[in-house]
């Protein structure tokens, strides 16, 4: 692992690190929100590209990003018009998304330094990244004290390990917010990808794109992929859930139920061979086809960012949980220990 200076904010200096493998992939991280920046792994002859979109500068993460690549919370995801009631009280947080909260408000986590440590390793470099939210941060209860560690195994997968505490009960939803594209960012649309999902059910939205309460079935409609299906198959369909989300952008609820890592999806891009598999414990997985992406942002390699040039599947708590009393619990007190893992691995066909 190597690290260098990347710039720096308010709060202090960025650094960016590299975690390389014996493989030659190689994943860059920065300090300043967790962020991943570039993913380089080999397709099935070897040839490296970076599948994750991103900037080559700070500034536009700063003002520009829609989360590329970032650690995004306190929670990740919407909560409905910015309110939640926890134990009898009522709270607000920053409304950034419409009507609602998006990823932990206007000032997330993805908008701080954290406090980064290269561990001890041989084959497999990992980095731990330390912050600690505040109470009352973004309208927040409780001080969230939190670890999130970066692993490139030498088996070309990055392991994502989340750990947090408080000392006051509140709500926490973590997760990472990579854009992918297998066959190279800015290298146009992901819809040849071919993706399978490990859910038989969705959370269908409103108009708001908040979860309606309802866990419908996938079976008959463009929401399933239970079965590999190009991400652009059905993209287009007159399906109402699709119209109000632009396209994909929603919560799978996930079949694994054991509380163990289990394979949540598998994304297969033909042309370059290379396969993304995702394994969790999370119970929910959003599914996101960059609908929002307009060809202002230009990335790392030079090229504009368009609708539909990038897939995330964020592993994750139902979105609006804490206004979902039948929705699994994203609430955390005091002397319990949020934690989570979630590995994106790579190979090929």
């Amino acid at each position: 692992m190597t690290k260098e200076p990347w710039g720096g904010t308010p709060e202090g200096a960025v650094e960016r690190y590299t975690l390389s493998n014996e493989r030659g992939t190689t994943v860059r991280v920065l300090s300043y929100g967790g962020i991943v920046q570039s993913i380089e792994v080999p397709d099935r002859d070897g040839h490296l590209a970076n599948v994750a979109l991103g900037f080559d500068n700070l500034a536009d993460y700063q003002e520009k990003s829609p989360y590329f690549g970032a650690i995004t919370g306190r929670y990740a995801n919407r909560i409905a018009r910015g309110r939640f009631t926890l134990d009898g009280v009522g709270y607000e947080v920053p409304v950034n998304d419409g009507t609602n909260s998006l990823h932990g408000g206007a000032v997330g986590l993805d908008k701080h330094i954290w406090d980064a440590e290269a561990l001890a390793a041989d084959a497999e470099p990992a980095l731990a990244l330390q912050y600690v939210s505040p109470a009352g941060d973004q309208g927040y209860p409780g001080t969230l004290r939190m670890t999130v560690t970066y692993t490139l195994t030498a088996g070309d997968a990055l392991r994502i390990d989340y750990l947090a505490g408080t000392d006051a009960t509140t709500v926490v939803n973590l997760t990472n917010h990579t854009y992918f594209n297998l066959a190279g960012e800015g290298s146009g649309a992901v819809y040849d990808h071919v993706l399978q999902l490990h859910a038989d059910r969705y959370t269908p939205v409103d108009g708001a794109l908040i979860p309606t309460g309802e866990l419908a079935p996938v079976a008959g409609t463009p929401m399933d992929f239970t079965a590999p299906v190009p991400i652009g198959a059905r993209i287009r369909d007159n399906f109402g859930q699709l119209l109000r989300g632009t396209g994909y952008d929603h919560n799978w609820v996930l079949r694994g139920d054991s509380g163990g890592l289990a394979v949540a999806a598998r994304v297969e891009e033909p042309a370059s061979g290379r396969v993304l598999t995702v394994h969790t414990d999370q119970p929910g997985i959003q599914f996101y086809t960059g609908n929002f992406l307009t060809g202002a942002l230009v990335g790392t390699g030079g090229r504009a960012y368009r609708q539909g040039d990038a897939f995330a599947l964020e592993t994750q708590h139902f979105p609006d949980s804490p206004n979902q009393p039948e929705f699994p619990s994203t609430v955390l007190r005091p002397g319990e220990v949020y934690r989570t893992t979630t590995v994106y691995e790579f190979g090929t066909l």
